[in-house]
């Protein structure tokens, strides 16, 4: 049943967002929530949601709006844009940003959010969408004591694990992207593994057992290769976003003059899989681009 006294709103109704939304009704939210993709929202309203037409409208009387959107330049749009949430959310409330991004962009738009009374909580998550759906992602999140204490409810409804990791914004986001490199150069490793494991001739299938049981294996190897061995490439998560993601890893080691050859060889791998054809794929997609090049033979 839902409280009305715990008022929620939810920007970004895709993989991540539907699921995290879901928690918050679950964990007995009002929830309102709009999306760009009117299908997605009609599925919201289905299952017990209220349906809003733009950010503002969600965020109107909302103690906590999640934002799950792509990226930086979508946020800041979901807050200041054309109908957005900032001016209407009410204050004291507090914003939550799970868009990974520059951490100098967060504390951008975080001063601007707090300047007119909202909190705002830096607050990217990693976990993938079944994890969104149970509640049990993990959030890597920064801001003020303020902040955290009016978002918690929220957070305990979506998150299975919290990470407290500063009282400034940007923090959050800085940590996020240290998981971001380790992550796309994983699934580029994986990918490459598999598709010489294929150009040997090898029984994929058996390699996978091997190498989980094995010091070669990871969390990226472990959860991608079964997309490879399925031939299932629809997008749990795309390539473009580790192309936008190492791209921000790029970006930041440059401005600190930092040097990251092994995140800026995985970003070329994404970049030509995404220049084939394939950025909105499942990001498992570069084995298929090692495929093509080398001839090697994958499942389907």
């Amino acid at each position: 049943m839902t409280n009305p006294t715990n008022r929620a709103a939810v920007i970004g109704l895709g993989s991540m967002g539907s699921g995290m939304a879901g928690s918050l009704l679950r964990a007995g939210f009002s929830v309102a929530a709009c999306d760009v993709n009117p299908e997605a929202v009609a599925r919201f309203a289905t299952a017990g949601g209220r349906a809003a037409a733009n950010p503002a409208e969600a965020a109107r009387d909302a103690d906590v709006v999640v934002s799950v959107v792509v990226n930086a330049v979508q946020t800041e749009a979901v807050l200041f844009g054309e109908a957005g949430a900032a001016a209407a959310m009410p204050e004291g409330a507090v914003f939550v940003s799970s868009a990974t991004m520059d951490p100098a962009i967060a504390r951008a738009l975080a001063a601007r959010l707090e300047a007119t009374g909202r909190h705002y909580l830096d607050a990217p998550m990693s976990g993938g969408a079944a994890r969104a759906a149970d509640g049990g992602l993990t959030f890597l999140a920064s801001g003020s004591a303020a902040a955290f204490a009016k978002a918690r409810p929220a957070l305990d409804a979506m998150a299975g694990t919290l990470y407290e990791l500063g009282d400034e914004p940007g923090q959050g986001a800085a940590f996020k992207m240290i998981n971001q490199l380790l992550a796309g150069v994983h699934i580029a490793a994986a990918c490459e593994a598999m598709a010489f494991a294929a150009k040997q001739g090898l029984d994929l299938r058996r390699v996978y057992e091997v190498i989980t049981k094995s010091a070669g294996n990871s969390w990226m190897f472990e959860n991608r290769v079964p997309h490879i061995l399925d031939a299932d490439y629809s997008p749990k998560s795309a390539v473009d976003i580790f192309v936008k993601d190492l791209g921000i890893v790029q970006d930041m080691a440059r401005a600190e003059k930092y040097p990251v050859p092994v995140a800026a060889a995985a970003l070329q791998m994404f970049l030509m899989a995404s220049g084939a054809g394939m950025g909105r794929d499942d990001d498992a997609s570069v084995a298929r681009l090692y495929a093509r090049v080398s001839g090697a033979k994958l499942p389907g």
